[in-house]
């Protein structure tokens, strides 16, 4: 793979591939070194011009894991603040020698637009764009999905006949979007459960199911996995729901409807979670809950994305 910039054009192959890699990675985990030599004197930079704890430790931790050297970059206290440009950046990056850079960015496309630009020929990896995507927060999903579905030895499956049920802020979630296309390619029938404040325009014309009750939703399509969302605060600038009470009581996961699943259903929550609004303390410390292991494994995940990218010959995009 010469970059890794979304879910929507990557192939079942290649998504198969990475999660395949990642349970090598994982195994790796379990040793009491750490340690792979594999990307040593390769130089991984960590581009984050949105706060970020999970996602960008995550990064660190892939990359160091691989004996990577990290260089971790943060617009704040840097020349982004005096408005220096993005090609500038890319360009400092190149005379640095960056071979990977991770990018976080608050504009959808800034990373194709990096990728594609010329400035840098470093291998680009989008850990957010704006609304539009994040690629490695779906293949972590799906790879916790497919432990807890079939097993620690489920190399080479796909999702498929899997229902997973997306609950949320679906129309600020670059979460959505990737896990809407990612999965889809994998087999899993998704649906979105959101009010119509919340759902993006066009959301209807996209391979899903669309409801705005929650309960409905969990009671016709026998969701296999329910993933909540967070309420993107940040990125509303205008009222979506009445109040926080009215939301929590429609749309949030509470104890009730945790012991109301089926025994298999899982719970996701990519974090960070806002307890008492999206999802109950008690769902999400429950034993249907993923969400620390969804951290863990976004490790090997990220280690496997990072070695595919970057441990061999580039070829073209993916």
């Amino acid at each position: 793979m010469r970059h890794l910039l979304d879910t929507k054009t990557l192939s079942k192959d290649d998504a198969i591939l990475i999660l395949d890699t990642a349970e090598d990675m994982s195994a790796t985990q379990q040793r009491e070194v750490k340690k792979l030599p594999t990307l040593r004197g390769k130089t991984v930079v960590n581009l984050f011009y949105e706060d970020s704890t999970r996602t960008r430790i995550s990064f660190e931790a892939a990359a160091k894991r691989l004996s990577a050297d990290v260089i971790n970059f943060s617009a704040k206290g840097s020349s982004v603040s005096k408005g220096e440009s993005l090609k500038d950046t890319a360009q400092t990056l190149q005379a640095l020698g960056a071979d990977g850079v991770v990018i976080r960015h608050p504009a959808s496309g800034a990373p194709a637009m990096l990728a594609s630009s010329g400035w840098i020929d470093a291998g680009v990896l989008n850990a957010g764009d704006g609304t539009h995507e994040h690629p490695t927060q779906a293949l972590l999903d799906a790879f916790t999905m497919r432990r807890r579905l079939f097993g620690d030895d489920s190399r080479g499956r796909d999702l498929d006949g899997t229902s997973v049920v997306i609950v949320g802020d679906i129309a600020h979630s670059r979460v959505a979007r990737s896990n809407l296309w990612l999965l889809t390619t994998l087999g899993a029938a998704v649906s979105f459960v959101a009010p119509e404040t919340l759902l993006p325009y066009g959301a209807r014309t996209w391979p899903v199911t669309v409801h705005h009750s929650l309960d409905d939703a969990i009671r016709r399509e026998q969701p296999d996995v329910v993933m909540m969302l967070r309420i993107q605060s940040e990125r509303m600038h205008a009222a979506f729901f009445p109040n926080e009470r009215e939301y929590a009581r429609n749309w949030g996961f509470n104890d009730a409807r945790a012991a109301g699943l089926a025994d298999r259903t899982i719970i996701m929550h990519p974090g960070p979670m806002n307890r008492g609004l999206e999802i109950s303390s008690g769902a999400a410390d429950s034993a249907r809950s993923t969400v620390l292991e969804q951290v863990t494994n976004g490790v090997s995940v990220r280690m496997a994305a990072l070695y595919l990218l970057l441990s061999g010959e580039r070829g073209d995009t993916a």
